[in-house]
């Protein structure tokens, strides 16, 4: 059984082929950009998921709307090997989850991954993350535990070697490395952090080489700014994404695309990300700006 279900991509543009064989790591190719969205429909819509009982963040929204963003741009789904493109069958949005050491104290990062939130409802996927994030703190998810033990026990000097080892079998050679202790595909098709909720306005992410992600996302505060519609100065919610990309994969067309994709479903919402439960107070209002994050 293969650590991942892919196809070869058939068709690859001539600027593709150039890139991929411009850059050879993933340390080189990074691009960074970001793009401010208009969130008053999101806030309100959180807001009555809310009313109606249902613990719905800006994360577990953001985990279905970049599935989304992914399923309509194919291109961006993808892996290199052996310098070729493939395309992922499947989608899987990872989130960092922030962990605290209960002997030592020591601040620690992991992550929860959720496939396919595109076809999946928010009350799922709330339930899902939330779970995952659960079974992360409380380290009884088995496999994510042996691999960062086996890790912690690997000399500093041995790590690098081994991580890009491990990338090797598990993305190049596409083995599932499971009787080993890695997770099947840990990373899955894009990373997502919200850096808003640690108290920071802005940050790029770096990519990671070893997981071969090619589009990692920062999402900061939801917040009211000022802005001109109409000629008037306005106060509406804002939320701004910080993207870093793999040009190798993700080019300025792809990410015109995605951005289109995302003021899409910003502007509709409920249209878009599915119907609102039947809530206590059918006209939500946001008396509280952060509870919307």
């Amino acid at each position: 059984m293969p650590n991942l279900r892919l196809d070869a991509k058939k068709r690859v543009s001539t600027f593709r082929k150039i890139a991929i064989g411009t850059w050879q790591t993933s340390y080189d190719p990074k691009v960074y950009g970001m793009v401010k969205l208009e969130a008053d429909r999101v806030a309100r819509y959180l807001e009555a998921f809310r009313a109606a009982g249902k613990r719905v963040t800006i994360t577990h929204l953001l985990a279905k709307v970049v599935g989304q963003v992914l399923f309509e741009m194919p291109d961006a789904n993808a892996i290199l090997r052996f310098n070729r493109l493939y395309l992922r069958k499947d989608i899987g949005i990872f989130f960092q989850v922030a962990m605290e050491d209960d002997a030592s104290g020591e601040l620690d990062l992991s992550g929860a991954t959720i496939f396919s939130p595109h076809e999946k409802s928010l009350e799922a996927i709330v339930s899902e993350f939330d779970e995952s994030v659960r079974r992360v703190r409380k380290r009884e998810d088995k496999l994510l535990e042996g691999s960062r033990s086996l890790m912690g026990r690997i000399p500093g000097w041995l790590l690098g070697p081994v991580l890009r080892a491990v990338s090797f079998l598990s993305y190049t050679l596409n083995l599932d490395m499971r009787w080993a202790g890695i997770p099947k595909d840990p990373f899955g098709s894009a990373m997502v952090t919200n850096i808003g909720s640690l108290g920071l306005e802005e940050a790029y992410v770096p990519l990671v080489p070893y997981s071969r992600v090619p589009l990692l996302i920062a999402v900061g505060p939801l917040r009211d700014e000022a802005v001109v519609e109409g000629g008037l100065v306005v106060s509406k919610k804002m939320l701004s994404l910080y993207a870093t990309f793999d040009h190798r994969i993700i080019d300025g067309a792809h990410a015109a695309r995605m951005v289109k994709t995302f003021r899409r479903i910003f502007a509709d919402p409920e249209g878009e990300l599915g119907p609102l439960p039947a809530a206590e107070n059918p006209e939500p209002t946001l008396s509280n700006p952060r509870e919307a994050r």
